[in-house]
């Protein structure tokens, strides 16, 4: 759904130009201001996917099986890009024709629990709890249809064919993989630096990062820089390690990359132009230290989505 056609309803929707998403109907009483706002607070939060969806779909009128009840008694047919870990239907693009087995009281209980500054007109919706999304069972959606057509788990396997193909021996961790950014780079790290040459690590899934500064990156460049800090220290050989990180829409993040690569001297040159990698760590600019080495990935936006998609080799 693209252009600049406005569902009734929808707020002020004057700031929304051409070739912008409109899969968004604030629920009544709320500005797409305000929405807005709640995203930029959710993504900054480090809450997971399926947490971040949780609230979405409560304070919207279209998500968490709303545009299917609202289409009914007319036949639906969904096909889904899942874009989230374990193709979990009812979070994918939180689940505008599928049932939702959340709640608003699980959408206030996230906001508690991650200390979520939400704007007041949405964190007063939450809290009264009008009219719930539909659930399991609901007579409404009975005529709903929903079918993957693309996965993270396919391109992984794909990915693997083609390194086997080489002579490599990969593994996929998984396609569902979750948590801190920085905590999973330390766990594949140590898998990688343990790894005989020749070995390779395939993962999906979708890491957070738990915004603590002003700098510049998303999940994947975090994700891949935190690696790099963890093999320099345990002492790997830096010219056995490569690796690359990104997300499958080519957008990491806000910036204008997908992600990004390590190679042979990407920490040194980084620390070459004036760039400390550790500080920029723990500063969230990570793009900054793979922007400074020639290392980011920048492709444009793909115009689909399979979630991260993450390999490290070990020569």
């Amino acid at each position: 759904m693209f252009g600049r056609a406005a569902p009734p309803g929808s707020g002020d929707l004057s700031d929304i130009g051409e070739d912008r998403p409109l899969l968004t109907l604030p629920a009544p009483g709320l500005s797409l201001g305000a929405i807005t706002a709640t995203n930029a607070a959710l993504l900054k939060s480090g809450a997971p996917i399926t947490a971040m969806n949780c609230v979405r779909k409560h304070v919207s009128a279209i998500k968490g099986g709303r545009l299917a009840v609202a289409c009914a008694p007319a036949s639906v047919t969904t096909l889904a890009i899942s874009d989230v870990p374990g193709d979990d239907l009812a979070t994918i693009a939180s689940g505008p024709t599928v049932a939702d087995p959340s709640t608003f009281a699980e959408a206030q209980a996230i906001v508690e629990n991650y200390d979520i500054d939400l704007p007041r007109a949405v964190q007063k919706y939450l809290t009264n709890a009008i009219d719930e999304t539909p659930k399991p069972g609901d007579p409404r959606l009975a005529t709903a249809r929903i079918s993957l057509i693309a996965t993270a788990r396919q391109s992984l396997e794909a990915a693997a064919a083609y390194t086997k193909s080489q002579g490599l021996t990969p593994i996929i961790l998984g396609d569902d993989i979750e948590g801190d950014a920085r905590e999973v780079a330390q766990r594949q790290a140590k898998l990688i630096h343990d790894m005989a040459p020749g070995g390779l690590l395939l993962s999906g899934g979708e890491t957070t990062v738990t915004v603590r500064s002003t700098g510049r990156g998303g999940r994947n460049t975090e994700f891949l820089l935190a690696l790099a800090l963890c093999l320099e220290e345990m002492g790997s050989d830096a010219d056995s390690v490569f690796a690359l990180a990104g997300d499958t829409d080519g957008i990491d993040g806000t910036e204008d990359n997908a992600g990004a690569y390590l190679e042979r001297g990407t920490l040194a040159r980084a620390r070459a132009k004036g760039v400390d990698p550790a500080q920029a760590l723990q500063g969230n600019n990570a793009y900054e230290v793979f922007a400074a080495a020639g290392d980011l990935v920048t492709t444009g936006p793909t115009h689909t989505n399979v979630n991260d998609f993450r390999v490290i080799l070990k020569l």
